[in-house]
């Protein structure tokens, strides 16, 4: 995917600016606070750029988890004070556990069951016994709705004109389409490409299914509709001490 790895370091900064963050982080974070008297470490499963852990880190000691080396290179820009780990969501193991365990954007990415199950069995072993676990999809395939956005960011010298447009070919199955066509301007130079995404959809009760499965108790809890949706804020039982693998 063109837009985590040869795009990344000059132009996801445009594309998904820190500043749009804010509101999304502050919603996140009133949900785990209203949730949880724990209020200490955090682990990241799939933090891109960091935008997100950027107003996280100001409230918990934050480690960030991504299987893109350029967006760990932007997030360790803007995040020094946090611990960054190359890792993949679905396989990482690291020899600790966590009050919170926090994936959003990066779920989008898991396009079967298996996928889900394993970023479930991940974040549950980094779950301290009575902590909590928050699972933030873009949609589920009740919500999910076809749409298109447009993006506009520039700076000094360079502009991005870039269409995101997400459609479901196939609403049987567990996927859905996002396509991104970029027009990049630097000067007087002016490229164009087209980026494809093949991202998941499961339904509410497949994800519920997935994480108490692991051993998670979970449940659904809509956060502004019309900026986030569902999300899944999962807990693990104080004498839950089996690692899931």
């Amino acid at each position: 995917m063109l837009m985590y790895s040869e795009l990344a370091s000059k132009w996801y900064p445009l594309l998904d600016p820190l500043k749009d963050h804010e509101e999304e982080a502050k919603l996140y974070l009133e949900v785990i606070l209203d949730k949880s008297n724990i209020q200490k470490t955090l682990l990241e499963l799939g933090s891109g750029a960091g935008n997100n852990a950027y107003y996280l880190k100001k409230k918990f000691q934050c480690t960030l988890t991504d299987l893109s080396t350029e967006m760990l290179a932007l997030s360790r820009n803007k995040n020094p004070e946090c611990e960054h780990l190359e890792g993949d969501m679905r396989t990482i193991r690291l020899d600790k556990t966590f009050d919170i365990v926090f994936a959003h954007d990066a779920l989008a990415y898991m396009t079967s069951e298996d996928d889900l199950r394993a970023v479930a069995k991940s974040a549950f072993v980094h779950t301290k016994p009575g902590g909590i676990a928050l699972f933030a999809p873009d949609f589920v395939k009740e919500t999910f709705q076809e749409k298109t956005l447009l993006i506009n960011e520039e700076d000094d010298n360079r502009a991005l004109r870039c269409i995101e447009w997400s459609w479901d070919p196939n609403p049987a199955d567990n996927t859905y389409y996002t396509e991104y066509s970029f027009l990049l301007r630097e000067g007087e130079k002016m490229i164009a490409h087209h980026d494809r995404h093949i991202e998941g959809l499961f339904s509410r009760a497949m994800w519920l299914d997935i994480l108490e499965g692991v051993g998670y108790k979970a449940e659904v809890v809509g956060i502004n509709q019309d900026e986030i949706g569902d999300v899944f804020l999962c807990r693990k039982d104080k004498i839950n001490n089996a690692l899931v693998y």
